[in-house]
């Protein structure tokens, strides 16, 4: 029914006022109109049209239909009766205002009321397009933030997969390590035991030959006393006739010296083999004195899964975006406040490389001035030039060319060094303190010589 209402409408509907013929009229060509719309529009022509298809018509042609009007008429009785969202429940007129006061559609008596007064309002239609062109804006907005939030929810998978591989690689690298130290105990384990084993059959050796030695002397000695107890059992005369004999005998047994106080075990000195072992257990862990942060690489640079050597990539790798991330470059893992710190870098026979130490407050989303006023302290070769930050080496004997560079940091006197550690000649020195915590810094260009760290006292310098 309500179909079959809103088509009847159209039917209805003067196509000037938009509203159901008032007094409708009809052309010669047809079409209706209302007839006060009608002669408005005329008033503005100096020739009478038809205002829908412009054909030249009189003014005596307009024509009245009575049972037209009755239907508009009927139609107009019957539209407000009928429920619909069109009709203002009020004055049961068309709502054809918007109201942005109040945010709710009008009809025309409603913005005449005093509770409208001095509101802005807008036809329905532009009201509707100028409020969809802001909602449009908005749900933009709202795409732009489901976009970015979809991004961080990749970056966060991103980043678990990648705990996840670091893991696996870590917990890897543990067990090589423990088994390692195990091997190195095992074995320890078995060459001090043989060696107490070895200096207790020493020991045995010599208190066996003592037993053999004791149990000889004991014998001869008792046999010696069983011959004397049997002289001296005899008879008398016997006795005497051989005491001379037996005098020279018994002054000629040699009698032992008594058996020495037995000596105090000495124990086996476990704490000093103990703390031996530790001793060289250290030496066997080489770990570097600083190691790569590979969070903080940039995506042109790929850190070794022992976190000591970085190299140079042409093709971009995906990386999480994080705060600690590197514009350019990588850092280390450990930074730096206080004490004297040294580490050695391979360079190898590489131009391009940077190395030095940057302060922990530095900006790393862009590209650091290469000057201490920026907390940047480095040293460089730039395609054979050797540089201190931005400014050439002017005496730097470019014949001498270092494969290993010695970066020596002294934080509380404020100096950071860079030697050639095997002629032990000063490269470039910064002095003139550190303001803040300084993590070491490494960054390289030529993907055919990647950067190795190690420890400084690890070389035959």
């Amino acid at each position: 029914m309500a179909d079959a209402l809103s088509f009847l409408e159209e039917d209805l509907t003067c196509l000037m006022c938009c509203d159901i013929f008032t007094d409708p009229v009809t052309l010669k060509c047809s079409h209706s109109l209302c007839e006060k719309c009608l002669q408005r529009f005329w008033t503005t022509q100096d020739v009478p049209q038809c205002p829908v298809c412009r054909k030249e018509c009189s003014h005596d042609e307009p024509t009245k239909s009575l049972a037209f009007r009755a239907l508009c008429e009927s139609f107009k009785k019957r539209k407000p009766t009928a429920v619909s969202g069109d009709v203002c429940p009020e004055h049961k007129e068309a709502l054809k205002l918007f109201c942005f006061e109040d945010k709710q559609p009008i009809c025309v008596v409603c913005y005449t009321s005093k509770k409208h007064e001095n509101h802005k309002c807008s036809p329905v239609d532009e009201a509707a397009g100028n409020l969809k062109e802001d909602l449009k804006t908005q749900m933009d907005r709202l795409h732009e933030t489901l976009a970015d939030l979809k991004k961080a929810q990749e970056n966060c998978v991103k980043q678990a997969e990648l705990i996840k591989i670091h893991t696996g690689i870590t917990e890897t690298q543990i067990k090589k390590k423990f088994e390692k130290l195990h091997q190195f105990l095992t074995e320890e384990e078995k060459k001090q035991i043989g060696s107490l084993r070895k200096e207790t059959e020493i020991k045995d050796e010599k208190l066996k030959a003592r037993l053999e030695e004791l149990s000889k002397q004991i014998s001869d000695l008792s046999e010696r006393m069983a011959a004397f107890w049997q002289d001296m059992e005899a008879e008398n005369i016997s006795f005497l006739q051989n005491y001379s004999d037996t005098l020279k005998r018994l002054k000629c047994t040699s009698v032992p010296n008594r058996t020495p106080v037995l000596q105090q075990y000495q124990q086996y000195p476990i704490q000093t083999v103990i703390f031996t072992t530790w001793a060289r257990m250290q030496n066997l862990v080489e770990q570097p004195p600083v190691t790569l942060d590979p969070d903080t690489a940039s995506n042109k640079l790929q850190v070794s899964e022992d976190y000591t050597s970085v190299e140079y990539v042409e093709v971009k790798l995906h990386v999480s975006d994080n705060p600690k991330r590197l514009q350019e470059g990588v850092l280390a893992s450990q930074g730096f406040s206080s004490g004297v710190h040294c580490w050695d870098v391979e360079v190898g026979d590489s131009n391009n490389w940077t190395l030095g130490v940057m302060g922990e407050t530095v900006n790393r989303k862009k590209l650091c001035k290469m000057d201490p006023k920026n907390s940047f302290w480095c040293f460089r070769n730039v395609d054979g030039i050797y540089k201190k930050g931005t400014k050439p080496i002017s005496d730097f004997d470019s014949n001498e060319r270092p494969n290993v560079i010695r970066l020596q940091l002294d934080f509380d006197k404020g100096e950071l060094r860079f030697i050639e550690p095997f002629r032990k000649s000063s490269l470039c020195t910064y002095t003139g303190g550190f303001p803040e915590r300084v993590f070491p810094y490494f960054n390289t260009g030529d993907p055919d010589s990647p950067l190795s760290l190690f420890p400084a006292n690890k070389q035959n310098v």
